[in-house]
């Protein structure tokens, strides 16, 4: 008769620990994948919004309209104004009249920084009844830092506008920092 031999106790618990070495090593090795491929998901969405900020912004300026307005209280708006500090809840850092979309009326729209966030401010009407307020988009979040600059006719950059004599800069300088620390900077041409 032929003797049978099996695996002994030794054996099994050597390749048991084996595979065990295996599994944490495969299971470290996924987990690397997917936290990669969650980094890589997330540094994507920021920089596509980002992306969509400034594209908004440039396709706002692109349509700035010589057309003053009416605030709530009746009293006349230049057609470009911008401050470096907010004072009150609806205040904005940067106002102006933007011309319409697909034949629409004019629209008085703003930008402003405010915790974290850069926010797009649109009133239903360019001449505004006592009381109204507008519609506030979210366009950007994690912000550190968002400055507006102003270029004036003689070359010279500033944080507010108007100026004596000029309704209107020659280009728009936007700073924006993130939380993360990046600092992105674009002009753009109002000519």
């Amino acid at each position: 008769m032929k003797s049978l031999r099996g695996f002994t106790l030794i054996e099994v618990l050597v390749a048991l620990v084996l595979l065990a070495l295996i599994a944490a090593m495969a299971f470290r090795g996924l987990d690397s994948v997917l936290a990669a491929k969650s980094h890589v998901a997330g540094e994507s969405r920021k920089w596509r919004d980002i992306s969509l900020f400034f594209s908004r912004l440039e396709e706002d300026l692109s349509r700035c309209a010589h057309r003053p307005a009416l605030d709530a209280a009746g009293v006349v708006q230049s057609e470009f104004s911008a401050k470096e500090n907010l004072a009150g809840p609806l205040d904005a850092n940067l106002v102006f009249t933007r011309m319409g979309y697909d034949g629409e009326s004019p629209e008085r729209v703003a930008y402003r920084f405010s915790q974290g966030k850069v926010e797009e401010l649109v009133w239903a009407h360019l001449d505004q009844a006592p009381g109204s307020k507008p519609a506030v988009y979210p366009l950007l979040n994690h912000v550190k830092e968002f400055k507006l600059q102003y270029l004036a006719v003689n070359n010279g950059w500033f944080p507010y506008w108007p100026l004596p004599g000029q309704l209107r800069p020659k280009a728009v300088e936007a700073s924006l920092t993130l939380e993360s620390g990046e600092k992105i900077v674009r002009i753009f041409s109002l000519l």
